[in-house]
């Protein structure tokens, strides 16, 4: 009796450590966004319509890691009717004065590390590469959700993060400082477990 119980007691500690689970982004549900201080009147908002990408948690070892592509010619912020002007502003956002999506089609961010708040995910430390430019990103997290999909039958983790920073440190200095320099960053996010 006493060696089933050693085995047991020897066991636990093995059972009781899971491994990550990783989780693929489901691109029809998430949507990295943006805002940013037009002329000190109003708040211009857009989003880029496609993205892919991984991340990873283990709740055990409060630990994780994420990485996030974004297509940048994607991006849309609602002008794409441009009348008697030469172009939209969504084509002169994808221009050189901007994100240059013919030299750098895809802006990254890549996790460093994640601090956990209890049981959860609160802040992920990581990279952003914008431009050929890469400079620290800090993302926090407002929400954080794990559950079944009810329709899909599958396990899904998602949530909303968001972010801050100064375009000028990527070397996107067109329009300042009428157009703003600090860009606040959002991405509401859904990944289905691999």
């Amino acid at each position: 009796m006493r060696k089933i119980l050693f085995a047991a007691a020897l066991a636990l500690p093995l059972a009781a450590q899971a491994s990550p689970e990783n989780y693929t982004l489901d691109p029809y549900h998430t949507y990295p966004y943006f805002e940013i201080d037009h002329l000190g009147v109003s708040t211009v908002r857009g989003m880029f319509r496609k993205s892919s990408g991984k991340f990873s948690v283990d709740s055990a070892a409060k630990s994780g890691s994420v990485e996030i592509n974004v297509e940048t010619a994607s991006i849309d912020t609602g002008d794409g009717d441009k009348g008697s002007r030469p172009r939209t502003r969504d084509e002169h956002l994808r221009t050189a004065d901007f994100f240059n999506v013919a030299e750098f089609p895809r802006m990254t961010f890549r996790s460093t590390g994640v601090r956990f708040a209890g049981d959860n995910p609160a802040e992920i430390a990581g990279t952003l590469t914008l431009l050929g430019v890469t400079r620290p990103l800090t993302l926090k997290l407002e929400r954080w959700v794990c559950r079944e999909n009810p329709m899909r039958k599958r396990q899904m983790c998602g949530g909303n993060a968001s972010g801050t920073l100064k375009r000028s440190d990527f070397g996107m200095k067109y329009g300042l400082p009428g157009v703003g320099d600090e860009l606040k960053l959002y991405f509401a996010f859904e990944g289905y477990k691999d």
